[in-house]
């Protein structure tokens, strides 16, 4: 189609086409990418500063497992209709509108992130110069080095994350066998942890709450899969290598270590392996919150003010405001804003799922239209029974006590989404 005259738009506003469809191992490699990093890391080794290996281990079944049912639905939806996250959520509740505060959502707390992991990733280069590269350098040349690999598109992150991926798996290895060398297993498997100790509730929903936005955004990189089963393996691989693979071995690195500082653990352990692999886990994930946050905007402005942008050129101007951000160090008051969105993001997947799956109100339109490789031409404003669920989710994940609140907010939401819109469509 227009691809090749159009470099790095990636379909950000219509269906990928059968022929753009990416094989199995290219989904997969930036799914796995996006969970072998330093940040799943950090999450295993807070895990094993305040749990039992045994006690870590069920945490992130019951956190993870969930998501991953979410990520397959999602997923799932995504590659039928190929389309992204932002556009998808057109034709399953949230209408035009709703669609781009979805595409807003996104987009901020991607760039938050890009910001957060290019500090990261800075703060490698700075150690790694021995303090002869300032901070504010560093950060410039991450950032915008980054951004540039982006522009160009899936395929370009597919490449990287198969170069980066083993590295970081590679390094992993190196610093367990470092540990184990010195203490026995059986006892690190019944070792007390170190730190103060942690509910499972609380542990649930660290590792649900880590991973949430990616559970959300699955449908911007399986719009490239060629079926529901490459979906599934994808999802299926991605939990057990990336969050039970690493968080475990972090959990028992950091039982062995006795302490949850993580990166210190790395260098320690791989010393310049170590750091390269922290420095490639931030390239790889900031790929991704960039690729990410470009679609959320061309979906906003194209929803809104009719304006069909350039997801290269879009890429461009986050890619230096996250930089600027990071150089800034205006990071260190984006956390709570990112775990607000935390429970922000969930309730918008238990709308999606709900009307995507079981309602289906646009499912006859979507199907026309996807035979016709177009994209469906009604589109609502917004539907008032989607704010009140996304609401009530919201909600829910602040006050209900029990469980764990990023699944609280997405099941409530999705309740109150199915129940009010059965109500509207009686009184129709």
């Amino acid at each position: 189609m227009g691809n090749k005259t159009n470099i790095g738009d990636d379909y950000s506003l219509s269906r990928v086409p059968r022929s753009a469809r990416q094989s199995l191992w290219s989904i997969t490699i930036i799914r796995v990418g996006a969970l072998a990093t330093i940040s799943q890391f950090i999450l295993g080794a807070s895990l094993g500063y305040g749990m039992t290996f045994w006690q870590a281990f069920w945490a992130t079944m019951l956190g993870s497992v969930i998501l991953q049912v979410i990520s397959f639905l999602l997923g799932y939806a995504g590659a039928k209709e190929g389309l992204s996250t932002s556009l998808l959520s057109r034709w399953t509740g949230f209408g035009r509108y709703g669609s781009s505060i979805i595409g807003g959502v996104i987009a901020i707390s991607c760039i938050g992130w890009f910001g957060v992991q290019n500090s990261v990733f800075a703060d490698g280069l700075v150690q790694a110069t021995g303090g002869a590269l300032p901070h504010a350098a560093a950060a410039t040349i991450t950032g915008l080095g980054v951004t540039v690999l982006v522009i160009f598109g899936f395929k370009l992150l597919s490449i990287t994350a198969t170069i980066t991926v083993p590295l970081f798996l590679l390094a992993m290895a190196v610093g367990v066998y470092y540990v184990f060398s010195e203490h026995s297993i059986n006892g690190l498997f019944s070792a007390a942890p170190a730190g103060d100790p942690l509910t499972m509730g609380a542990a649930a929903t660290m590792v649900a709450g880590g991973f949430i936005i990616g559970a959300v955004i699955t449908p911007d990189f399986t719009r490239f899969a060629k079926s529901g089963k490459d979906v599934f393996w994808m999802a299926t691989i991605g939990v057990l290598i990336g969050e039970l693979g690493i968080n475990m071995i972090a959990v028992l690195m950091a039982l062995a270590a006795r302490t949850n500082d993580v990166v210190s653990i790395m260098v320690q352990a791989s010393g310049w392996l170590g750091a390269f692999a922290v420095v490639l886990s931030t390239v790889k994930i900031n790929n991704l919150n960039l690729y990410s946050s470009s679609l959320g905007f061309t979906n906003i402005f194209d929803s809104v003010f009719k304006i069909k942008l350039n997801r290269a050129k879009v890429t461009l101007v986050i890619g230096i405001i996250g930089t600027v951000l990071s150089v800034l160090g205006m990071l260190d008051y984006f956390v709570d804003f990112l775990v607000f969105l935390g429970v922000l993001v969930p309730p918008i997947a238990g709308i999606m799922v709900v009307e995507y799956f079981i309602l289906k109100t646009h499912r006859k339109s979507l199907d026309e239209s996807r035979e016709q490789g177009t994209l469906p031409t009604d589109v609502e404003k917004m539907h008032p029974v989607t704010l009140i669920a996304w609401a009530a989710g919201f909600a829910a994940g602040y006050i209900i006590t029990i469980g764990i609140p990023s699944i609280n907010s997405l099941l409530i939401s999705g309740i109150v989404y199915y129940i009010g819109s059965l109500i509207f469509r009686k009184k129709k």
